[in-house]
């Protein structure tokens, strides 16, 4: 099983499997309360000014991973304990600086913010409005904006200095893509964690004589090896999930039905990320129509799922934050019962000392390589083309004119020639987190090869269709009454 290798990852693991270790019999009594000082015993700190501090964030994370505020409505929160207040975005003038004659800083600056003082330029930041004109005017780069982390990472712009000088969270802005989760280097925004309901429900299938089915998101390729993804389904049996089932065969029946509404309507945005929607939504309204009304991936499992077996609770595994505020929305008609990260699951099972690595494997092959690539970028329009494609949809019938954004901030420019009636895109592919769901926040490995890794998983499906994927049917254990 890998070990991470920073300090935060590391506090994150520990405080997530402390909760997923404790019975609620042991959280309603003292149990919890003992975790700060199992975890930082001291008596030297590690990571903060004393160990008084490193334990006051432990206790946040605890709250924030049984659940959170409860009155707070954003999915991502900001601990102020843990928020080490950074330094406030501005631009400074930095030693590079010549007391060039040119001045074309003073002449950009559309606020007369700078002066030149000794033969440097000196900002007044009482006037500046850190616009960013200088720093482009600048020729030897002397001049910088110093930006915030969390700031710089959030392409929604929903994250400000508060009143206080730590970081703070405009819910109205936030589309909950968890970017400023990972950005931060100090962990002091985190996304809320359902892992004790998901363990709750896991321990109360007998009782309440449900069956918990978890379902993989197909970016899932790669993220617990050297363990195969057969592996990972063997051991979500051992936790106790009753069966699982692939999201990528959801997409696959995502790509079927929005494909043909795409050739009913004409203009179609992708409705698969739950963050691009809510971006669509609160930024470009009028667009908003636009939005396919067919399911996510997510949800069209699990609705086959509930069909297939009324017994069935429906967990979704991903790399996704968002996705926790999207099974929780009434339009999923409650296809999904709970939603955790990859690195959620990685403490449950070290909580229970189960390494997948040394297990024996279980077969996951439901879908086509076209719902498994569902996960990158660029996936969803290369699976809508397929879906016209055997649809027996012509070009001379409908013309494809796909277009894949990857990261908020494309996915804002193609809106924008959308909403301006410029180019001739009929479908904008949006994807939120840069590279697609293989670089989410909630991801065990951050890195390149991800792609390739969802790719060789795609390839496994050696030539399956996506109509013959969705015409088969979601593989049905054995009867466990």
């Amino acid at each position: 099983m890998r070990k991470f290798e920073t300090s935060v990852q590391e506090l994150k693991d520990q405080v997530l499997k402390s909760v997923a270790e404790l019975t609620w019999e042991d959280r309603l009594a003292t149990g919890i309360l003992d975790v700060p000082e199992q975890i930082v015993p001291g008596p030297e700190a590690k990571m903060r000014c004393c160990i008084y501090k490193e334990r006051a964030v432990v206790s946040s994370r605890l709250k924030m991973a049984m659940g959170g505020d409860s009155s707070n409505p954003a999915m991502v929160e900001v601990m102020a304990v843990a928020c080490d207040e950074c330094p406030v975005t501005q631009i400074e003038v930095g030693p590079a600086c010549r007391g060039c004659i040119a001045t074309r800083c003073v002449h950009s600056c559309p606020k007369d913010a700078i002066t030149i003082i000794n033969h440097k330029a000196t900002i007044d930041h009482a006037k500046c409005i850190t616009c960013g004109k200088c720093v482009s005017a600048c020729p030897y780069g002397a001049i910088e904006k110093r930006q915030r982390p969390c700031e710089r990472g959030c392409a929604p712009g929903a994250i400000s200095m508060g009143e206080d000088k730590s970081a703070s969270i405009d819910v109205n802005k936030c589309i909950a893509c968890g970017s400023c989760v990972y950005q931060c280097p100090f962990g002091a925004i985190m996304d809320k964690s359902y892992l004790v309901d998901v363990i709750q429900m896991l321990r109360g299938a007998a009782r309440w004589d449900f069956r918990v089915y978890a379902v993989l998101a197909p970016s899932i390729a790669g993220q617990f090896a050297p363990a195969t993804l057969g592996q990972v389904v063997t051991a979500l049996k051992m936790v106790g999930f009753y069966d699982v089932a692939e999201v990528a065969l959801g997409a696959d029946m995502t790509a079927k039905a929005e494909s043909q509404e795409l050739v009913e309507k004409g203009k179609l945005l992708s409705s698969c990320c739950p963050a691009f929607v809510d971006y669509v939504e609160k930024n470009f309204p009028d667009l908003a129509p636009l939005i396919s009304h067919t399911p996510s991936p997510m949800v069209m499992i699990g609705k086959r799922l509930k069909e297939k077996d009324p017994r069935a609770r429906v967990v979704f595994v991903g790399p996704c934050v968002a996705k926790k505020r999207e099974f929780q929305l009434g339009k999923t008609m409650g296809a999904i019962d709970c939603a955790i990260t990859f690195e959620e699951l990685y403490p449950l099972f070290e909580s229970k000392g189960i390494d997948p690595e040394q297990l024996e494997e279980t077969p996951l092959d439901e879908a086509s390589g076209f719902g498994r690539s569902f996960a990158h970028s660029g996936g969803v329009a290369a699976a809508v083309a397929e879906g016209l494609k055997e649809h027996g949809v012509t070009d001379e019938q409908f013309k494809l004119h796909a277009v894949s954004c990857s990261g908020i901030n494309a996915c804002k420019a193609e809106l924008m020639k959308m909403a301006r009636g410029i180019g001739d895109v009929n479908f904008i592919e949006g994807m939120a987190c840069e590279g697609g769901c293989v670089q989410g926040a909630g991801i065990l490995i951050r890195s390149p090869r991800n792609q390739m890794d969802v790719d060789k998983h795609a390839k496994e499906a050696k030539g399956r269709t996506i109509l013959g994927a969705v015409d088969g049917s979601v593989k049905q254990s054995e009867e466990k009454d």
